[in-house]
């Protein structure tokens, strides 16, 4: 195993771990707080909260410190999951290799599931946090809330939403990319940099690079949706064209869809390279977020 799996594989038993004592399926409401651990404990890679924990590790702070936030942000990642399977948006019964939320739980269990995991990821984030002053703890929770909301994933996904089936242009593919997945993805990198004490200067940076981070994410993603299998990905393939998704692949190529991916990373990698960031862990995680097959 590489030092890269290594360090994911860590990165995930940690998180994997903190999350699995979250919600003990107890009280007349087992069945939800079962619905919601259904999903959260399903085979994930648990990139995102990797990205927490890499990020605040560049600046010398303790994973153990960072768990909470990491999996906060795992939750939020969870219930848009949840979401997007329902039968009134993506409607999709796979996910994560396992059958969706809603076609074990039924619809309105799997909708109160995905309410229930927004809503203790802010609870969890509010909690006390060693060695975080108020101060930054609160920009973690705006920067989540901002990044996760309607100026965030959710508009994003409300454009998705209005314009599949229809022609649109490339303008709302980098639009509905940039919201709907690059916005959650840049929130881990700014959360995890706020667990230090640094200047404007390197959190503009981080937010940059977050940004960057996450369209080329999305952007293999499309890429992926055209050319891997349905075993590959854990969820159904090809249905981004047999539902008329806008996807950079629809407008311009597999292959130029991922030049673009490397000429965006590269634009993230040279925001840290003008602050002086320098991070194994983030440039690790940045090379399996390009090259991956699934």
């Amino acid at each position: 195993m590489d030092a890269l799996q290594t360090y994911l594989e860590a990165c995930k038993e940690e998180v994997n771990a903190y999350l699995s004592r979250l919600f003990e399926p107890t009280g007349l409401h087992a069945r939800l707080k079962e619905a919601m651990t259904y999903s959260l404990m399903a085979a994930g890679k648990r990139l995102r909260p990797a990205l927490v924990i890499a990020t605040a590790e560049t600046f010398g702070v303790a994973r153990r410190l960072v768990l909470p936030a990491a999996a906060a942000v795992e939750l939020i990642h969870c219930y848009s999951l949840i979401h997007d399977d329902l039968p009134c948006m993506d409607d999709d019964d796979l996910r994560r290799g396992q059958p969706t939320n809603h076609v074990v739980f039924g619809e309105a269990m799997a909708l109160l599931a995905g309410d229930a995991l927004l809503t203790e990821a802010f609870h969890l984030l509010a909690r006390p946090l060693a060695g975080v002053p108020a101060e930054r703890q609160l920009a973690m929770i705006r920067a989540l809330a901002s990044r996760a909301g309607v100026d965030g994933m959710v508009g994003g996904q409300a454009v998705d939403i209005e314009r599949t089936g229809g022609q649109g242009t490339l303008q709302d593919v980098e639009f509905i990319h940039l919201h709907k997945t690059a916005r959650l993805i840049q929130a881990c990198v700014e959360i995890g940099g706020y667990f230090a004490d640094l200047d404007d200067e390197v959190r503009a940076a981080l937010s940059r690079y977050g940004e960057c981070l996450g369209l080329a994410f999305q952007m293999i993603d499309d890429v992926l949706d055209v050319t891997a299998s349905t075993e590959q990905l854990g969820k159904t393939a090809g249905k981004d064209v047999e539902e008329g998704k806008l996807t950079y692949p629809r407008f311009v190529g597999v292959e130029r869809t991922r030049q673009m991916a490397r000429e965006v990373i590269r634009h993230g990698e040279q925001a840290l390279a003008d602050v002086g960031v320098k991070s194994e862990p983030l440039a690790s995680l940045q090379s399996l977020i390009v090259d991956r097959d699934r």
